[in-house]
């Protein structure tokens, strides 16, 4: 035979001071999970802002090494570095075919916009103005400040 316990007014349930205590446990765990999250959000950014200055400085380096090698033709004093970066997505005719070095120009994910500061040659290594001559070296328009402390644009 099966017993069952009845339960008497006082014991249902959870108490008002017992709830209050946990919705106060459970405040102080997630605030404390806040700055976390943050930090992984801007890392994360980071981490993409790094790979996208990589994809498009590689993209550079092989214009360059195909103008080099002769299969783009060039302007005399672009020192074979590609015009822009949309040639680049666009791509040349080497040897009758077309030859793209980019899928697309990125999204800087520190501005959220596809526009990238640029440097030619013929630029001072700090320039942040274009002299519009060729594309040489790509940076992030961004004036924020990473987490190791260097300002985006100087990566």
């Amino acid at each position: 035979m099966l017993q069952f316990r009845t339960r008497r007014a006082g014991e249902s349930g959870l108490t008002l001071i017992e709830l209050i205590v946990t919705v106060f446990i459970l405040s102080i765990l997630a605030s404390a999970a806040l700055p976390v999250m943050r930090f992984q959000v801007k890392r994360e950014k980071e981490k993409v802002l790094r790979h996208d200055l990589w994809e498009m400085r590689a993209a550079i380096d092989a214009y360059k090494d195909a103008a080099d090698r002769g299969f783009i033709r060039t302007k005399v004093d672009s020192f074979n570095y590609p015009p822009s970066l949309h040639i680049l997505v666009d791509g040349v005719d080497v040897k009758g075919k077309r030859v793209r070095f980019l899928r697309r120009i990125p999204v800087d994910p520190m501005t959220g916009k596809a526009t990238w500061g640029k440097r030619s040659v013929q630029d001072s290594p700090d320039s942040t103005s274009w002299g519009g001559q060729n594309v040489f070296d790509v940076y992030s328009l961004s004036d924020g400040t990473a987490l190791n402390g260097t300002k985006y644009s100087t990566w």
